[in-house]
């Protein structure tokens, strides 16, 4: 059987979801990576919590977690890995100082629960698709030709406990959502 993993994230509204879906069919029309994430698990990772025997203490920090919902707005694509075969395509976010707090105390309220978190800077996006599979490499300038015609804007509403299950689409399940207040 599969080991679960569980993570916190930003959920986005069905809209911002549809609105990503939009702005990936072209992509996904030239079948130009290996794997498109389901519409469905758009979301935007605050923590990392791995495999979980227990969650109660952790669910009691962020039981805790009192935060104003707040605006964010898309950025366009980016990539991770290899700059001619990238490993991850994102759609990413403005910079955002009310993102990098709310991930902070997130991150925070993880490690006092006892979990292991990676060390890496905080890097917001939205996983969109996996692992480049064109026979020639991948370049900016090709990627700069999906750039989305209009921003969007969204209200940050809602933290999120997910659960992912590999065997099925969408693969992430909310376990718990903790609401944001609103202003």
């Amino acid at each position: 059987m599969l080991k679960s993993h569980y993570f916190f994230a930003l959920s986005l509204p069905e809209e911002t979801k549809r609105y990503i879906n939009r702005c990936m069919e072209p992509m996904r029309l030239e079948c130009s990576f290996k794997k498109w994430v389901h519409p469905e698990d758009y979301h935007l990772t605050l923590a990392f919590l791995g495999s979980a025997d227990e969650l109660g203490p952790v669910m009691d920090k962020m039981g805790m977690l009192r935060y104003p919902s707040f605006l964010l707005t898309l950025s366009g694509f980016g990539t991770f890995g290899k700059s001619d075969s990238p490993r991850i395509l994102w759609m990413g976010v403005e910079p955002s100082d009310m993102l990098h707090r709310l991930r902070d105390l997130v991150y925070g309220a993880c490690e006092e629960a006892g979990f292991q978190l990676d060390q890496r800077p905080f890097s917001p996006h939205i996983t969109v698709g996996r692992k480049w599979k064109e026979e020639y490499p991948f370049t900016q300038e090709w990627l700069n030709g999906f750039r989305p015609a209009e921003c969007h804007t969204f209200t940050a509403t809602e933290v999120v406990l997910y659960q992912t299950h590999m065997d099925r689409l969408p693969k992430y399940e909310a376990i718990h959502t903790i609401p944001l207040q609103a202003n």
